[in-house]
């Protein structure tokens, strides 16, 4: 599993564009994460799956609530990653109203998640291989902060917990 000083996993996430402008184009676009994050602080969360109960009712709404917060300690970016479909991600950013706030990124094919040993298998459930539940703070492409979340909890990866660390 990826630790605190480890560098983020070269791999490509997708991000759905509604509108054309900063070399993105209509639609799905790749995001190569170690160019993304060169040079940048992010705020890292993942969620099992986009339009899930406590993914929508309070994991995306912590960092919108203190995106400004975290902008404030030096977070260039926040990142919602989910292995999900760029296409439901999109969808999933217009019903959160995290344009421009959060990038909503795609794990489509679990890539990362399965890199950073970030992985749950939720295959008994009909869900397959999703993401764990967790939140990191990076630094030019290397974890500062990793705070992963048992199974089926909802106590450490929140926008405040990040907040306070990325403060610290």
């Amino acid at each position: 599993m990826i630790k605190v000083g480890d560098t983020l996993p070269g791999v490509t996430l997708s991000e759905y564009s509604e509108v054309e402008g900063n070399g993105c184009s209509l639609g799905p676009n790749p995001v190569d994460v170690q160019k993304a994050a060169a040079g940048k602080t992010l705020a890292i969360f993942a969620v099992p799956g986009a339009f899930t109960p406590t993914c929508s009712a309070k994991h995306v709404p912590s960092y919108l609530e203190n995106a400004d917060a975290l902008k404030a300690a030096g977070v260039d970016e926040i990142w919602c990653l989910s292995v999900n479909d760029p296409f439901v991600m999109g969808a999933w950013a217009r019903d959160q109203k995290s344009g421009g706030t959060i990038r909503m990124l795609a794990d489509g094919d679990a890539a990362f998640a399965k890199a950073t040993g970030l992985t749950l298998d939720l295959n008994g459930k009909g869900l397959g291989l999703r993401s764990n539940r967790y939140s990191m703070l990076v630094k030019d492409g290397k974890v500062a902060t990793l705070n992963v979340e048992a199974p089926g909890k909802y106590e450490v990866s929140d926008g405040a917990t990040l907040l306070a660390q990325a403060k610290g």
